[in-house]
């Protein structure tokens, strides 16, 4: 089972607490990190994307930044992490994630693979889309990362319904 920690620095209290955590997901072996600090000028997104690349030396985690491209680039990076309506792009050189919530914008989404959710109950995210619905986006040929309320006790369930992994934050945050 892949795992994708997505950070946030804000429930963590702040850049040096998140860049600790990632050192500590990059030792445990989590296989990629989103960066996905909407709140951070462009400035502070490039230099924390270069902290993280460091961070990783020659781990071989994947390092995405969200919706800057040209951050990700800039900084090094291995790509970037979309929402699922953004406009389809050309990004030679970066991997392309998005993020789903159906079935038609897995189907549709031209990325390098997706999360989809909420599979679970997650605060703020509406309805779960549930284990079938997980399961119908995982047979549509784009590896899925199973997203929202994922813990490491539901955690198999998604990956037994065809999910490449799991994706989050606090599952990743919390047992730090």
């Amino acid at each position: 089972m892949r795992r994708y920690y997505i950070t946030d620095s804000r429930s963590v209290g702040g850049l040096e607490s998140l860049l600790s955590i990632v050192r500590q997901q990059l030792a445990a072996g989590v296989e990629m990190i989103q960066i996905r600090e909407k709140l951070l000028t462009a400035q502070e997104l490039f230099e924390l994307t270069k902290a993280v690349v460091s961070a990783r030396a020659d781990l071989p985690a994947q390092i995405l930044v969200n919706t800057r491209a040209d951050i990700a680039a800039a900084a090094g990076a291995d790509g970037v992490h979309l929402p699922a309506n953004a406009p389809e792009q050309t990004l030679p050189g970066l991997l392309v994630g998005r993020s789903c919530h159906t079935l038609e914008e897995v189907a549709h989404c031209g990325a390098d693979f997706v999360t989809f959710g909420p599979v679970f109950e997650s605060p703020g995210k509406g309805p779960p889309v549930g284990l079938a619905q997980l399961r119908a986006a995982c047979a549509l040929g784009v590896p899925v990362y199973a997203l929202g309320g994922i813990s490491w006790h539901n955690a198999i369930e998604c990956v037994n319904a065809g999910a490449a992994g799991v994706a989050g934050i606090r599952i990743f945050q919390e047992q730090a």
